[in-house]
């Protein structure tokens, strides 16, 4: 598990610890020590924490004027036991929300799985954005991890699944992200 990152072919247009903006901002890394772990194991230092002990995350991306944010995760999602969608939610959601994002994208691949609680936080996400165009997709989760967000039907709140299983983010500038997501969305539709 160290040895995966957070994708960083983007860093030249955006890093989280230099956005005024983000609740990562001013954060410093130790390239040398491994201090952050997940059941034992050890994960590259460049991942943020914000409050789960199993779910870590880097922002990859903001664009406070297009009003959106693309965000990698890696671990466990436990909502059941250590309520981390309220973590994410108010300590990293709700800051980029305050400053006009209405538009989450959310790289799940990292995402070993998924412990549902209820839909309350994510229908509350959902309610702050969707008046201004906004939406929530999580691109690349694995299918059990969908099928745990399903069973819980947080479907009605996040786009995942389907269309958005498969996609290779990685080689689409960040700036063209949004619009291929979207473009997945109105197909998902038809």
């Amino acid at each position: 598990m160290q040895d995966i990152e957070p994708f960083y072919n983007w860093r030249h247009w955006y890093t989280s610890e230099e956005d005024e903006n983000s609740p990562f901002y001013q954060r410093e890394y130790n390239e040398f020590e491994y201090t952050n772990t997940i059941y034992n194991y050890f994960i590259h230092p460049q991942w943020d924490e914000f409050g789960s002990p199993t779910l870590y995350l880097k922002v990859l991306f903001a664009d406070y004027v297009k009003q959106y944010v693309i965000i990698e995760f890696i671990g466990e999602w436990n909502d059941c036991i250590t309520n981390d969608i309220m973590f994410l939610k108010r300590d990293v959601v709700d800051e980029f929300i305050l400053h006009g994002i209405n538009k989450f994208i959310l790289i799940g691949e990292n995402v070993l799985n998924f412990h549902n609680s209820d839909s309350d936080y994510y229908e509350e996400w959902y309610d702050d954005i969707k008046d201004n165009n906004g939406w929530i997709v999580a691109l690349n989760l694995r299918e059990h991890v969908v099928a745990e967000m399903r069973a819980i039907h947080l479907d009605h709140y996040i786009n995942l699944g389907d269309n958005f299983t498969d996609v290779d983010w990685r080689l689409v500038k960040p700036q063209y992200l949004p619009k291929l997501v979207e473009s997945l969305m109105v197909k998902a539709l038809k």
